[in-house]
C-alpha cells in the first residue's frame, strides 16, 4: 500500500468537523468514523476525515431527486463498506467515487490529493456511468456497462465492493425516482447485481438487494409475505426455541463452546421458493432454520455427531461445503433432521470464521490483509479472478449483446456441483453441467478431442447432465473435433467459448482452402499459375493483412472471383474459348476419346475443365451420362 501523503491531518471532536455540509450529515459521518475498527492506523483514520471533506467540498450545492445534499450517498456508500470493515483504500473510493464523474475534479487530482490506487478504483467506478445513447436497444447499452464493469474489476476487485454498496444505497433510496425508472433500477438489481453478490460471497448485500428489489417488482406479494412472517413470528420462534435449547445443552455436556441461533428467512428466498418449487407460505414457514456456530473444523463435526443424535437425519440432504467449497468461498455443514414433533429443522453448522466470510465474502480478504492476519488462503483471491477471466474471454466470443448477457447470468445464477476426475481431482461446475464442460474444465485439449464419455464407469451421452459426486471420464481421439451441435447444450462459457472459437477457426481454414481451390481452377482457364509474388500483389491491392486472410475472403464469398482475376490476368480471354469450334466437335462426336477395354458406352467431355486431345485425363462414370472425362490437374 502506497504511503498517505506527509500533510498532518488533526482528527477534530465530534461537532467541530469544519466541513461544507449540514450538521445532521457531518454527525453521521463521525458515527462512521466511531465504528472504524480500533486496529485502523491513526494516519488512516486522518486520511478519511481529509477525503470526507474534500468530496463534501467537490459536491458542495450538489442535491440528490430526493433532495439531500449530494454528499450523502457517497457518505452512505461508505458506511455500507465500512459495516463490511473493508480496508482504508476502499473507504476512501467509496466517498471519493463520484468526485471525478460529477465535479471538475480528474483522477490526477485524486492520485496526487491520495493514494493512486485510490485514484485506479475512482476510475474504475467513474467509467461505470449510466449510458444514454438513445439509438443503442437497453440490451446494448446494458451489455456495454457490464462489458466495462468486468474489465474494471480485472484491475481490482474492490471495484465491485463500491459498486454493490453504491446500488444498494441507490436501492435503499429508490422512492424518488419515477415508477418506471424504479422498475428498471429494481429488475437490473434482481438479475445482475444481487448474483454478483452472491457470486463475490457477501451474503449480507446480496439478502438486502434481494428484498429491496421485491419490494419494487412485487410489492402485493412483499407486503403478504411480511405480514404473515410477522403473525407467525411468535409461533416460528417457540419452535425454533424447543430444537435451540436442547442442542445448547448438549454442547455444552460435550465441552464446546457454540452459540445455536435461529436463522431468519428473507422475504426473496421465501417468495423464489413459493414461485419456483411450488411450496405453500405455511410449508415453508414450518421449515425452521438454525445455525451452529463454534471454534474450530473439528467442533464442526462433533456439533453435527450432537446433532444427528438429538434428532433424526434425513441422509439424503446433507452436504459438506467445508470439505468442497462453494467457489464464492462459502463453507458450512448442512444437514436437514426430524424433531420430536415431526418438524423439518434445516441445520447449519460452521466455524465464527466461516460466518464472516459467509456474510462479507470477498471483502474479508483487505480486512484480514489490513489488519496483518493471515486467516484467509491468498489463493481464494486468485479464484475471484481466474472466474473473471474466463467471464470476460467468453464475452469476447459471444456473437450478440443478447447473448452476452445471457451468458452473464448464466455464469452469475447457477449454482455448483463438484465432479470428480478418474484420479480423484474434484472439478467444480455449474448445475446441470454436461461431460462436454467438464472436458474443458479439465484442459482445453481435452475437451476439443473429447470422443465420448463415462460417468460412474458406464457409457453416457455427451448432453447428460452431471450429478454432484459424479466420476467422470473422458474418452479422447485425435480425429474427434467438436460440433456445432455443442453449442446446443453445454453450460459454461469456457466450453461455449472454446467451442465457438474452434468452429470459427476451422471455417476461417476451409475458406482459406476454398479461396485457393477456386483461385487456382479459374486461372488454370487461363493456363496461368499462382506465384509467391502474385500472391503478395493481391493481399496488398486488396487490402488484407496475411495471404490467409486473402483467400479467407475469396472462399467466404467476401471478395468476388472475377475482379481478382481479372486484376491478375486483365482483358485476357481463356484459353479455352479459342478453340470453341473444335471443342464443340469433339463433344458432338465424342471424337479424340476412346475408353479402352469399354465398348457402346456414352462419352462425355466435362464442362468444368475441357480437357483437350494430348491432356492427360480421368474418367468418372455418372449415372444418365456414361463417362465424364475431366483433366487430372
Amino acid at each position: 500500500m502506497s504511503k498517505p501523503d506527509a500533510t498532518t491531518i488533526i482528527v477534530p471532536s465530534p461537532g467541530k468537523l469544519d466541513v461544507p455540509a449540514p450538521p445532521e450529515v457531518i454527525r453521521r459521518f463521525e458515527e462512521v468514523l466511531e465504528s472504524l475498527p480500533d486496529s485502523m492506523l491513526e494516519h488512516h483514520r486522518e486520511t478519511i476525515v481529509k477525503a470526507f471533506r474534500y468530496a463534501a467540498e467537490a459536491h458542495a450545492g450538489q442535491t440528490r431527486l430526493s433532495g439531500d445534499p449530494y454528499i450523502v450517498h457517497p457518505l452512505e456508500v461508505m458506511a455500507i463498506l465500512a459495516e463490511l470493515q473493508v480496508d482504508t483504500v476502499t473507504l476512501l473510493g467509496a466517498l471519493l467515487h463520484d468526485v471525478v464523474e460529477d465535479t471538475g475534479i480528474t483522477v490526477e487530482d485524486v492520485a496526487r490529493e491520495f493514494w493512486p490506487v485510490v485514484a485506479l478504483l475512482v476510475e474504475g467506478i467513474t467509467k461505470l456511468k449510466p449510458l444514454q445513447y438513445d439509438t443503442k436497444s437497453n440490451e446494448a447499452r446494458q451489455a456495454e456497462y457490464f462489458r466495462k464493469m468486468l474489465l474494471s474489476m480485472a484491475q481490482d476487485l474492490r471495484v465491485i465492493l463500491i459498486k454493490l454498496a453504491d446500488r444498494l444505497h441507490n436501492m435503499r433510496t429508490l422512492e424518488a425516482m419515477p415508477p418506471k425508472s424504479r422498475q428498471r433500477i429494481a429488475l437490473e438489481t434482481i438479475e445482475i447485481y444481487a448474483p454478483l453478490a452472491h457470486r463475490f460471497g457477501i451474503g449480507r448485500l446480496k439478502w438486502e438487494l434481494e428484498d429491496l428489489s421485491l419490494k419494487v417488482l412485487d410489492n402485493v406479494a412483499y407486503r403478504r409475505i411480511a405480514e404473515r412472517v410477522a403473525m407467525k413470528r411468535e409461533e416460528r420462534e417457540a419452535a425454533i426455541d424447543e430444537v435451540v435449547q436442547p442442542l445448547r445443552k448438549r454442547l455444552e455436556e460435550e465441552g464446546m463452546r457454540a452459540e445455536v441461533v435461529g436463522r431468519a428467512k428473507h422475504f426473496y428466498s421465501i417468495y423464489n421458493k413459493i414461485k419456483r418449487r411450488g411450496k405453500s407460505f405455511e410449508e415453508i414457514l414450518d421449515l425452521l432454520a438454525v445455525r451452529i456456530l463454534v471454534d474450530t473444523i473439528p467442533d464442526c463435526y462433533r456439533a453435527l455427531g450432537v446433532v444427528h443424535n438429538l434428532f433424526t437425519p434425513i441422509l439424503e440432504r446433507f452436504s459438506d461445503y467445508i470439505a468442497m467449497p462453494k467457489a464464492n468461498m462459502y463453507q458450512s455443514l448442512h444437514t436437514k433432521v426430524i424433531d420430536k414433533h415431526g418438524r423439518t429443522v434445516e441445520v447449519q453448522i460452521r466455524t465464527y470464521e466461516m460466518e464472516t466470510v459467509s456474510e462479507v465474502g470477498i471483502a474479508a480478504h483487505w480486512r484480514y490483509k489490513e489488519d496483518g492476519g493471515d486467516t484467509l488462503q491468498q489463493d481464494n483471491l486468485g479464484d475471484y479472478y481466474r472466474w473473471l477471466r474466463q467471464v470476460i474471454e467468453g464475452s469476447r466470443d459471444a456473437e450478440s449483446d443478447e447473448e452476452f448477457m445471457k451468458n452473464l447470468k448464466i455464469n452469475l445464477f447457477t449454482d455448483e456441483i463438484f465432479v470428480f476426475t478418474p484420479r480423484g481431482k474434484l472439478i467444480q461446475l455449474p448445475k446441470a453441467a454436461t461431460p462436454v464442460d467438464f472436458a474443458f474444465a479439465v484442459h482445453t485439449d481435452i475437451g476439443l478431442t473429447t470422443l465420448g464419455a463415462k460417468v460412474n464407469g458406464k457409457m453416457v451421452p455427451l448432453d447428460i447432465g452431471l450429478n454432484n459426486g459424479d466420476s467422470v471420464e473422458i474418452l479422447t481421439s485425435v480425429h474427434a473435433k467438436p460440433s456445432v451441435d455443442w453449442l446446443r447444450f453445454v453450460k459454461t462459457s469456457r466450453a461455449r467459448s472454446k467451442i465457438r472459437r474452434y468452429l470459427k477457426q476451422a471455417q476461417f481454414e476451409e475458406s482459406v482452402r476454398l479461396g485457393e481451390e477456386l483461385l487456382s481452377r479459374e486461372l488454370g482457364k487461363y493456363r496461368k499459375k499462382l506465384t509467391k509474388q502474385k500472391i503478395s500483389d493481391l493481399v496488398s491491392s486488396f487490402g488484407k493483412e496475411s495471404p490467409e486472410a486473402f483467400f479467407a475472403a475469396l472462399g467466404a464469398g467476401d471478395l468476388s472471383l472475377h475482379s481478382v482475376v481479372k486484376h491478375l490476368v486483365g482483358e485476357e480471354e481463356p484459353k479455352r474459348e479459342k478453340k470453341t469450334a473444335f471443342l464443340r466437335s469433339i463433344k458432338k462426336e465424342n471424337a479424340g476419346i476412346r475408353v479402352k477395354g469399354v465398348d457402346n458406352l456414352m462419352v462425355n467431355i466435362a464442362s468444368c475443365c475441357n480437357p483437350l486431345p494430348g491432356d492427360r485425363i480421368l474418367g468418372f462414370i455418372s449415372k444418365g451420362r456414361g463417362i465424364v472425362v475431366h483433366r487430372m490437374d
